[in-house]
């Protein structure tokens, strides 16, 4: 009895010595916090950089999208300042555009603008009377019907000049393997003025 006795406090002990050299270490390990700050700083330092790309981005498109609306607004409001307009002086707006957006590079390839003079007839019908873009060209059909006129403007014997801007934005800080398109989006506004002086602006070449 007393060797039964004997071996079983030994084998009790071993295996507590066996428990042991797994308990100990795992506790000293846990309560090890050298490493902790690395280990934390690898998990929040992309979240933080995504954080801080998203907001730049945001900042960024925000204020080149107010100058877009700031641009188009102020064309059309010159343009309906007017009795009667050229192709050099639609031409123009575009440095007019130009000087809204510095302290962004804006190239006239880039830059696409198109004014638009409207005349709504005595039953409130909107018909284009001329029109130009930064092309020098003729956008639309004389005589074709403006569908996209807001019905309080459609007033009759009026006229309106609309003033369109697009003006692409390049996402500076996403990472290369994108592709162009997705790096790039156009930013564009419409606006509708109705004429200033008079009852309607002429352009002469357009």
């Amino acid at each position: 009895m007393r060797i039964f006795g004997r071996n079983a406090v030994e084998t009790q002990t071993e295996v507590r010595a066996s428990f042991g050299g797994v308990i100990l270490p795992l506790r000293r390990l846990l309560a090890d916090q050298r490493g902790v700050g690395a280990v934390e700083f690898a998990i929040i330092a992309p979240i933080l950089i995504a954080i801080y790309i998203t907001c730049f981005e945001l900042t960024m498109g925000l204020s080149v999208s107010k100058r877009v609306t700031k641009a188009t607004g102020t064309i059309a409001d010159l343009v309906t300042q007017q009795t009667s307009v050229t192709k050099l002086y639609l031409a123009s707006m575009i440095d007019v555009s130009k000087a809204i957006f510095v302290p962004y590079n804006t190239s006239t390839t880039n830059l696409k603008l198109k004014v638009t003079g409207i005349s709504v007839d005595s039953t409130g019908t909107p018909k284009v009377a001329w029109s130009w873009d930064q092309g020098g060209g003729r956008p639309y059909a004389v005589g074709a019907t403006v569908t996209d006129v807001p019905t309080e403007l459609k007033t009759a014997n009026s006229f309106l000049v609309r003033s369109e801007l697009s003006v692409p934005h390049e996402l500076f800080m996403l990472m290369p393997v994108l592709s162009s398109e997705t790096r790039s989006i156009t930013i564009s506004r419409s606006y509708f003025y109705r004429q200033r002086m008079g009852d309607s602006i002429t352009c002469s070449d357009c």
